[in-house]
């Protein structure tokens, strides 16, 4: 990529697709952010550069490529695809620029270790990166799947009813509306969501299902 390119991305600072850190010393929490960008629609991380966007540079990047790129290589499952480069600025600092594309087989997990047997999965929300909740982790793993949903009950009537009054819902809220527990409920808002007639706004806290428009 060209480097007024790479400038210019910098100046604008971290955003749903950009993400900055100085050193590569944790590879084990970079690839939470990795993660999140497959999971979402992919995204940019400049290694070398500060929070506020300044060049902090590395004195080594090749050794801090090898690194990271084992770290994805074996704490991000399903495998991920990227690209990387070293980027020479006119002072002599140098960064290194990773691109991610998509997945193809979501949801990517995050594992902290190699031998770990679970992992976290995660996705970008704005310049953050936040866990998947089990509903957000279905409804990437079926649409990848191109499953067939749950159809749509006349039941769910009453849900739309408070969605025309309150313009969203959650989780708990909807459990509390409908009567249904906690694993039903889900099922239904999942399945709403996969079908079209509900969308889904990620949050750290719990998830936000709004009618779509």
């Amino acid at each position: 990529m060209e480097l007024e390119i790479i400038k210019k991305m910098i100046a604008r600072g971290e955003g749903d697709v950009v993400e900055f850190k100085k050193k590569a010393n944790h590879p084990d929490k970079i690839v939470r952010e990795v993660v999140a960008f497959v999971n979402t629609k992919g995204g940019h991380l400049f290694v070398g550069v500060s929070d506020d966007g300044t060049i902090a540079g590395l004195k080594h990047p090749e050794d801090d490529e090898f690194a990271l790129n084992k770290a994805f290589e074996e704490l991000c499952k399903p495998k991920i695809e990227f690209e990387v480069e070293t980027v020479s600025f006119e002072d002599g600092k140098m960064i290194l620029h990773y691109e991610f594309i998509e997945g193809t087989q979501k949801p990517h997990y995050a594992f902290l270790e190699k031998s770990h047997r679970y992992g976290k999965a995660f996705i970008r929300l704005r310049d953050r990166s936040i866990q998947a909740s089990p509903e957000m982790r279905k409804i990437l793993k079926d649409r990848e799947n191109d499953s067939n949903p749950i159809p749509i009950e006349e039941s769910t009537s009453e849900l739309f009813k408070f969605l025309e009054k309150n313009m969203q819902i959650t989780l708990s809220q909807y459990c509390e509306l409908s009567g249904l527990n906690k694993k039903l409920a889900s099922n239904k808002l999942v399945s709403l969501a996969l079908s079209g007639a509900l969308k889904i706004d990620p949050r750290e806290g719990e998830d936000l299902f709004l009618p779509v428009q």
